[in-house]
């Protein structure tokens, strides 16, 4: 099985997550993407997150329906601090015949000299695919240079230019402009109905 690590805070999930999700799950032959909801991402931190439960919610509903798309506990389950490596790991104690590819965005890959351990990280993970947008570079041999064995995991998924996000959403959800053709149905009546992030 080719498992791939699609984490986030979905706050709240959008069209451009699920385009990106399934783009990663076809590029790269993933059996399944499983999405794992972060509860306080430690780079976000002082940042107003909605709350555990309404996430959850909209995840469930963003993904229903979609037989490769599945919700992953393994953050929600255990105590922070919420770093990527730990998540690897405890994914890889409950299948370690998988193949665990995490999927991170070209930003988090120029980033990822700054992460929690880097080194170990890179070594737990099987593959690391990266979405990366039309015209985006990467500075490779200096990444190389500073994390020996990075380019041999890395596997690049090409992306569409997606303007949409979850912050963005919530800025026009508070000030009441439209935001209905930027989420599927069940997470727009989840939001509508509930009057979820208005100001």
């Amino acid at each position: 099985m080719r498992l791939g690590i699609f984490g986030g805070t979905f706050d709240p999930p959008h069209l451009g997550h699920q385009i990106l999700a399934m783009e990663c799950a076809w590029q790269l032959k993933l059996d399944r993407v499983l999405w794992v909801l972060t509860p306080y991402p430690p780079h976000k931190t002082g940042q107003q997150i909605t709350s555990l439960e309404n996430r959850l919610e909209l995840v469930r509903a963003a993904i229903q329906g979609e037989p490769c798309f599945e919700l992953s506990t393994v953050d929600i389950d255990r105590p922070g601090p919420y770093y990527a490596l730990d998540t690897v790991k405890l994914l890889r104690q409950k299948d370690p015949a998988a193949t665990w590819i995490y999927l991170m965005g070209g930003d988090s890959l120029n980033d990822l000299p700054e992460w929690h351990n880097p080194g170990e990280f890179i070594r737990a993970c099987d593959e690391i695919g990266v979405m990366r947008r039309p015209g985006e570079n990467h500075r490779l041999e200096t990444l190389e240079d500073l994390l020996p064995g990075l380019q041999a995991r890395l596997r690049f998924v090409e992306t569409p230019m997606l303007e949409i996000s979850s912050s963005e959403i919530r800025r026009r959800l508070k000030v009441g402009l439209p935001v209905r053709y930027y989420l599927v149905p069940q997470v727009y009546a989840l939001i509508h109905d509930r009057n979820w992030y208005r100001g």
